[in-house]
């Protein structure tokens, strides 16, 4: 799949090691290196939902980044033919309580970005993370463990999930700048559960923000709060 639209430029490819489907989006006609930012999306979506979509838009129309995504375990071109948003999510909250599928999702991520990097397009020094609620789930270990990310807006998870243990150690391991982004009124994900996950960060440059709606409504000044995040550390990285 490939195609442009708002002058933003979209294909999807599968990576070379591992064969994971890749979804890249960037402003059409670039001449030199962009920051790269890798979007985890929420449980239930996929690597071109329109949530996804929405955020690979705004990074690479108001910043003029590339953006990329790939499925979560279960969903997308993972899920069964025909499943449904509801039995996908089902799915996911078993295959998270049961533990298993973070290894398998670094590595995907690990492969993906290994692709990424040899893009002439993409600056391999200037690459961050964006991912609420499942792309905190996986974006946390996948941040921690990928020394080539250098920031990360995170959000939307807390240790009332199941593995709770499991999640604030590898919040601990994150060392690179993050917005952290709560809920108070969240319905899924207590408030705070969120901040425990945010005290536990290892990084030294972190701040929490807190967003009126519910789990899954990502208002224009909660994603524009993102991108400009994203623009500043990158850009600064970039220079």
């Amino acid at each position: 799949m490939s195609g442009a639209s708002d002058g933003i430029a979209c294909e999807v490819v599968r990576t070379m090691r591992r064969g994971v489907p890749l979804a890249i989006w960037h402003p059409a006609g670039l001449d030199a290196p962009r920051p790269l930012v890798l979007i985890g999306h929420g449980g239930a979506g996929h690597k071109t939902a329109s949530a996804v979509e929405r955020v690979a838009h705004a990074v690479a129309r108001q910043a003029g980044f590339v953006a990329a995504a790939i499925d979560g375990p279960v969903h997308g071109e993972r899920a069964p033919a025909g499943e449904g948003a509801e039995a996908v999510r089902d799915r996911f909250r078993m295959l998270w309580a049961a533990g298993g599928s973070v290894e398998p999702m670094v590595a995907d991520w690990t492969d993906a970005l290994d692709d990424l990097c040899a893009m002439p397009f993409v600056d391999a020094e200037a690459i961050g993370w964006y991912g609420l609620s499942m792309g905190t789930a996986y974006g946390l270990p996948a941040v921690g463990r990928t020394p080539r990310v250098r920031c990360a807006v995170l959000g939307l998870w807390g240790d009332c999930r199941p593995r709770a243990d499991e999640i604030l150690q590898q919040a601990a391991a994150v060392r690179v700048p993050v917005l952290f982004q709560a809920k108070p009124d969240d319905e899924i994900i207590t408030i705070a559960g969120a901040r425990a996950v945010f005290a536990a960060l290892g990084s030294a440059d972190k701040r929490l923000t807190l967003h009126p709606g519910r789990h899954i409504e990502i208002g224009e000044a909660q994603l524009a709060e993102a991108v400009d995040f994203l623009r500043c550390q990158l850009q600064r990285v970039a220079a």
